[in-house]
């Protein structure tokens, strides 16, 4: 995997809006947050824009997402939320420029999309928490995005053994699942699995494990580590299914380490994890 350059003291940072939209004080608090940090900021044309749910129309998402990655003098991109409407950017990028001269790219949900593309492509980025939620995050959330920029070292000590040396893969399970049979997601053979969702029916996360089973995903990874999977819901009349108990039910058989409740996803302590 291809490690962009990691970040500098002065260095310059841009905040831009491919998804959903969000108030504007959550993108200058964010601002002098990266400011703090030592970083030069800036904030794409658009990454205030309203229409409808979304941060403004599909070109002009676009617009400030192509021009972030064409810009030599930006050394990370910071997406201020998830929501929806990253997919509809994605083939319509030209990623040349990121490519001549990598950058990070941090977020998380549904910024999944360019995670699970950069790690098709064999390139590192961040999931972490974003602007959105930089307010309500825990200490440690904030704490392991400003290390991980850095190219510190970020640590977490689980109880479990997994392969020496294998890279971390995933973010959002409902975007992974959604990019079965596409040419955008990863090669997952002999790779960790990480995996995160919010608000999904449990007989849901089911299908989206027979579909990782099927599809040879869960067959070929080396570990699974499962973030917050926060605000689950069972059906009116239960299936009296939990988290574990599906999860569980699909690895059991497969002789990996399966770690529960790692402190990332949709969860106040999103603490970042470098994919790749």
């Amino acid at each position: 995997m291809i490690t962009p350059p990691y970040l500098n003291p002065g260095d310059c940072i841009r905040i831009v809006s491919p998804a959903k939209a969000i108030e504007k004080q959550l993108i200058l608090d964010a601002k002098n947050w990266w400011e703090n940090q030592s970083y030069v900021v800036e904030i794409g044309q658009n990454a205030y824009n309203e229409l409808g749910y979304f941060a403004g129309s599909d070109e002009e998402r676009l617009t400030d997402f192509q021009a972030a990655l064409n810009d030599p003098n930006v050394k990370a991109i910071v997406c201020s939320r998830g929501g929806y409407g990253c997919i509809r950017l994605l083939e319509h990028l030209d990623w040349s420029s990121f490519y001549a001269a990598p950058k990070w790219i941090i977020g998380f949900s549904d910024v999944t999309v360019f995670h699970l593309f950069l790690q098709a492509k064999g390139y590192q980025s961040i999931h972490a928490t974003m602007p959105l939620n930089y307010g309500q995050n825990s200490d440690a959330a904030l704490a392991t995005l400003a290390t991980a920029v850095r190219g510190l070292e970020v640590s977490k000590t689980i109880t479990a053994t997994f392969e020496q040396n294998a890279a971390i893969v995933g973010g959002n399970l409902s975007i992974l699942y959604s990019l079965l049979g596409t040419p955008y997601l990863p090669n997952f053979n002999g790779k960790i699995l990480f995996i995160e969702d919010l608000s999904e029916q449990l007989y849901h996360l089911d299908r989206m494990f027979f579909a990782l089973k099927m599809s040879g995903v869960l067959s070929s990874i080396k570990g699974l580590i499962v973030g917050g999977m926060t605000d689950m819901k069972d059906t009116l009349t239960p299936t009296h299914f939990t988290v574990q108990s599906i999860i569980a039910f699909h690895t059991n058989d497969l002789g990996i380490p399966v770690i529960f409740d790692f402190p990332a996803g949709h969860i106040d302590d999103n603490q970042a994890i470098v994919l790749g």
